[in-house]
């Protein structure tokens, strides 16, 4: 895969994850660096690599979470960006990014929740996790990032405009 196509200067090149459970309930982990603040898995593409963004998917999600047992449902069909708040833009990536773009996918969890382990990667980014129905998912995430999930969540046909 090229991924040079996808590459907007300004924007850091990432992936985001819906990950449903038997229930139909969306995970959500709670950022390690503010408490409060909730969020699907999402994540970089490994561009030194040339990584595909399922492949990046499935390693942002399993780093994030400890699960490897999923099947794809979905991909978004477009792209989506959020913009960084002006606090946050010289902490994160360097400084170099306005914000990310992003393509989502949807995956159904296929395992069991003891396979769920938020302290599988070296670096976690998650405290603490639960499952949300989809008509609550919006209730504790960060402002900033609340409309581009409302649009992934109308876009995967969670929520109803």
């Amino acid at each position: 895969m090229n991924l040079s196509a996808y590459f907007e200067k300004g924007w850091r090149l990432g992936v985001g994850i819906i990950l449903t459970n038997q229930e139909n309930e969306i995970f959500m982990g709670e950022r390690i660096d503010n408490k409060g603040a909730w969020q699907m898995p999402q994540g970089g593409v490994n561009l030194s690599i040339n990584e595909s963004l399922e492949i990046a998917a499935k390693r942002e999600l399993y780093e994030e979470t400890g699960v490897k047992t999923v099947k794809i449902v979905k991909q978004s069909e477009g792209w989506y960006y959020y913009y960084l708040p002006k606090h946050l833009k010289s902490r994160l990536w360097g400084g170099k990014f306005l914000g990310q773009k992003q393509k989502w996918f949807l995956f159904s969890f296929e395992g069991i929740e003891e396979e769920i382990n938020l302290q599988a990667d070296k670096k976690p980014e998650f405290n603490n996790w639960k499952w949300v129905s989809p008509e609550n998912v919006l209730n504790d995430i960060v402002d900033f990032k609340k409309e581009i999930y409302k649009k992934i969540l109308i876009e995967f046909k969670f929520i109803e405009i």
